[in-house]
């Protein structure tokens, strides 16, 4: 029977408090660390060289869904009654709001180090030390809304326009390309600076401190945004009926994306899954 994942702003205070108990104690028995060196290690850009499983490709959407089930299967090990909740960022757009709060993710950081101090997954409490990724704080950093150079959240109508797009994905199927879902979700704009950030990269910006990156993990808020994100593949499958992810074949051998680009049929490391298999996940998850 498939269970459901909640509007964060729709839990109750027990369910709030059993899903923090459960990351906790992912976090102590080190399968949370876990995590965060999987996404370091499949982070990939266009300009390495190397297959893209996870980001700047069309797999973006397929990988995201299985590493948030292969999470959300760790956090039911120790209470099957939690399932990964989702922040509506064009509704919860403020940094007191839902989910920055003493009972979930905690605030934002202090000014001085962007040091989380409040909430179950600050330092101070002991019990969430960041042991992996770029830096060598120990501790949970945010910076909500980029105080030095602020820049807002993006809006229902921005996440619209990607949703109105009926492809799925086009060549050369990278951070490069303006037509197709996947990258209208994923972020990657032309440009420079925060007008290039769209969607879910920026997001990931406004957060800003241990959100930045391939460690982007080591914050729990990972989770409920790329829980939002998933739910946008299955809107838009819900608006576009036929659609499928592409490409359907991989690129043939002397093309640039040959070997970099996981095709709707091919198996997504590190898992023996692929993108077809989880285009239909209604028999494990809805939303609600």
């Amino acid at each position: 029977m498939a269970y459901t994942r909640k509007n964060v702003s729709a839990l109750t205070a027990s369910e709030r408090r059993r899903f923090v108990n459960a990351l906790l104690e992912i976090k102590r028995r080190g399968e949370y660390d876990e995590f965060v060196r999987l996404h370091i290690e499949y982070y990939t850009a266009d300009g390495e060289q190397g297959l893209r499983a996870a980001h700047m490709t069309p797999s973006f959407l397929p990988w995201h869904r299985y590493f948030l089930l292969e999470l959300e299967r760790a956090l039911r090990r120790v209470d099957d009654s939690v399932t990964v909740p989702y922040w509506d960022w064009t509704r919860d757009r403020s940094a007191t709001s839902l989910p920055w709060t003493d009972d979930l993710l905690g605030g934002n950081g202090r000014p001085s180090d962007q040091q989380v101090m409040t909430g179950p997954f600050a330092y101070a409490g002991g019990r969430w030390t960041v042991r992996e990724g770029v830096t060598d704080r120990p501790f949970l950093t945010r910076d909500l809304g980029r105080a030095r150079a602020p820049i807002d959240l993006p809006t229902r109508s921005d996440l619209d326009g990607a949703l109105s797009d009926g492809v799925y994905d086009v060549a050369p199927w990278d951070s490069t390309v303006s037509r197709g879902f996947r990258n209208k979700l994923e972020g990657w704009g032309a440009g420079r600076g925060s007008a290039s950030w769209r969607l879910h990269n920026r997001v990931h910006r406004w957060v800003g401190g241990a959100m930045l990156g391939g460690a982007s993990v080591n914050d729990p808020a990972f989770w409920l945004h790329h829980a939002f994100v998933d739910l946008q593949w299955t809107r838009w499958q819900q608006l576009h009926p036929g659609a499928r992810y592409l490409p359907e074949q991989p690129p043939a051998p002397g093309d640039p994306q040959w070997g970099r680009v996981i095709a709707r049929h091919q198996t997504m490391p590190p898992w023996d899954v692929t993108p077809a298999s989880l285009e239909d996940v209604s028999g494990i998850y809805r939303y609600v």
